[in-house]
């Protein structure tokens, strides 16, 4: 009798199953005489159930099955595409589906035998946790379909890995183990997970890494993942976190610049915390610390390249080397230029050339030089621009002190605004030069220690003030021209091109009520020196001390020109008449 085996388990897409008893319509008495025959070579076989057959023939379309009834089945060639080696004689197992069909044939299927037996293992393997192997057909939303020896299931993306899949299509084709963790009776979907494997393996190993690991350890990994601040190492159950200052001795400024995903690399522990059991790793520390001989590899004075890592508003950090970088201050970045912002002068990643100036090894601490790469170009310039030599330059720069003159590129001086004119009383550099203008400029001082030249625009001509003592003299008298109205009264342009000023109150007698209504810029002004300061440059006037001992027709047709209220010009032409001699 074959071996039969009869699933309760649901079935896809299988009719319901019923037993059927198999006996032929004889007459009694035959029947009797058969029945130890029949008995021998007829099975109670049952539908819809598994049997085992002997292959008896294979045709160009079908395989011939005896199962040991009394009639064999077929079933097409196709459902053993699988098998690379079928022949007569072989003993396989099918599922019979009809006894006796139309025309008495009985029915049979491999292909639902193979599968009634899949199912029995995919049952299996989630009733008693067991392994099943799988392989990937092709990707779906949300994870992969995976066939389980011609069953489809699905494996979520979350379920395939510990780690973060990056290339889903990478895994199509793929053969792997894999844990049944659902299966819905009524829809026959199956899901499936890989990562649950891998898990249990990783949770053994991690527990014996744990009990073992120690600082200084130096272990192997995987990149599993790079942060902005570090990189996650997959150490093949335990994970561990390499800080992006333990990754090089040298600046970066992301951990992507020294590493990729799923690359392998070896580490050391630099740390293990036994409470949070998290391990800290060092990839730098399996090299030498670049300071260690620094003195011998870069002495005081040696010129070294390195690259701008850094700019602050202080200086620019060098890394002459990987784990070594000195500070290169503004101060020392360029001889002649007036440099603002080191920005100004470098740029990130821009390969210099710089001069070894100190060393702090106690604090890993190195000041570099750039401008001490080439000579000091202010010695040659004291021999060019010696105190008291004329020279002509362009205005660069104006600021509320001065203005700075360029010499030549790179090379400016300083003109004090107070050395802008012997005559002129400036408020403003600007009032008096422009920017870009060629000025002539003389050279009071050169400083070669502070870099600094001190320049002269009036000392290009001599101090007329030795001949103003002269001509303006107190109670000489002078014509003015207005050109600038204060509030404390008039700045007048005097013979000489020298300015003079005439309090408010020397204006008119009595004050003036708006100076501005009263007078204009370009008025000429009968006045008499009433004080001059040599010393100062200074020199005030005054309309009234003018008008004292002058004819009432002088005075009224200076009223008239400076129109104010009829009040004020009375009054003022009552006190500014003539006094008869003797009078008081």
């Amino acid at each position: 009798m074959s071996e039969t085996k009869t699933l309760e388990k649901p079935q896809p897409k299988i009719p319901g199953r019923k037993k059927i008893k198999i006996f032929a319509h004889y007459e009694p008495s035959e029947l009797e005489q058969m029945e130890s025959l029949y008995t021998s070579t007829l099975s109670e076989i049952t539908e819809d159930e598994i049997v085992k057959g002997r292959i008896v023939s294979i045709s160009n379309k079908d395989v011939t099955i005896d199962v040991g009834f009394k009639s064999e089945g077929i079933v097409s060639l196709l459902e053993f595409r699988d098998d690379d080696d079928v022949k007569v004689g072989d003993e396989v197992e099918v599922y019979l589906e009809n006894i006796e069909d139309k025309m008495g044939q009985l029915i049979l299927s491999k292909r639902k035998a193979d599968v009634l037996r899949i199912w029995d293992k995919i049952y299996d393997s989630i009733e008693n946790d067991t392994i099943i192997n799988g392989k990937i057909i092709n990707r779906v939303k949300g994870g992969m379909t995976v066939s389980l020896s011609g069953v489809e299931a699905f494996l979520p993306g979350s379920q395939i890995d510990v780690k973060p899949v990056r290339d889903f299509d990478a895994l199509v084709g793929k053969t792997m183990d894999f844990r049944v963790v659902k299966i819905n009776p009524v829809t026959q979907n199956i899901v499936v997970s890989h990562k649950v494997i891998l898990e249990e393996e990783y949770a053994a190993k991690r527990e014996e890494m744990l009990a073992n690991i120690k600082v200084g350890m130096v272990l192997e990994g995987t990149v599993k993942n790079i942060t902005d601040f570090g990189i996650f190492v997959d150490l093949g159950g335990l994970d561990g976190l390499v800080h992006i200052t333990d990754i090089t001795w040298g600046r970066i400024n992301h951990p992507s610049e020294v590493v990729e995903l799923d690359q392998p690399i070896k580490v050391v522990v630099v740390g293990f915390d036994e409470n949070t059991k998290r391990v800290s790793l060092g990839m730098k520390q399996l090299e030498p610390h670049p300071w260690e001989n620094i003195e011998i590899k870069y002495p005081v004075g040696i010129k070294a390249k390195g690259r701008v890592v850094s700019i602050t508003d202080y200086g620019a950090f060098v890394e002459i080397e990987k784990g070594i970088e000195g500070l290169v201050h503004i101060s020392e970045m360029s001889w002649t230029q007036h440099i603002k912002h080191p920005s100004q002068f470098v740029s990130l990643d821009q390969e210099v050339e710089c001069v070894i100036l100190n060393i702090d090894k106690e604090h890993t601490k190195l000041s570099l030089s750039m401008k001490r790469v080439m000579e000091d170009p202010w010695i040659a310039l004291s021999e060019k621009y010696v105190e008291g030599s004329l020279h002509k330059g362009n205005v660069s720069n104006i600021t509320d002190f001065g203005v700075f003159v360029e010499l030549e590129p790179g090379v400016d001086g300083l003109v004090h605004i107070s050395d802008l004119s012997w005559t002129k009383k400036i408020r403003h550099p600007s009032e008096l030069v422009k920017k870009n203008q060629e000025l002539e400029v003389k050279v009071l001082k050169f400083d070669v220690n502070a870099r600094r030249i001190a320049l002269g625009h009036k000392q290009i001509q001599s101090d007329p003030w030795g001949e103003f003592e002269q001509k303006y003299a107190v109670g000489a008298e002078t014509p003015g021209q207005i050109s600038q109205i204060i509030e404390k009264g008039v700045i007048v342009i005097l013979p000489g091109d020298v300015d003079g000023f005439v309090p408010v109150s020397h204006l008119l007698q009595g004050g003036v009520k708006d100076i501005h209504s009263s007078f204009k810029v370009g008025d000429e002004l009968p006045l008499r020196v009433i004080e001059f300061d040599k010393e100062n440059k200074r020199i005030i006037l005054s309309a009234l001390e003018y008008f004292k001992d002058k004819s009432k027709a002088e005075i009224e047709a200076y009223l008239q020109a400076h129109p104010n209220e009829k009040k004020e010009i009375e009054d003022a032409s009552a006190e500014l008449e003539p006094q008869p001699k003797g009078s008081k």
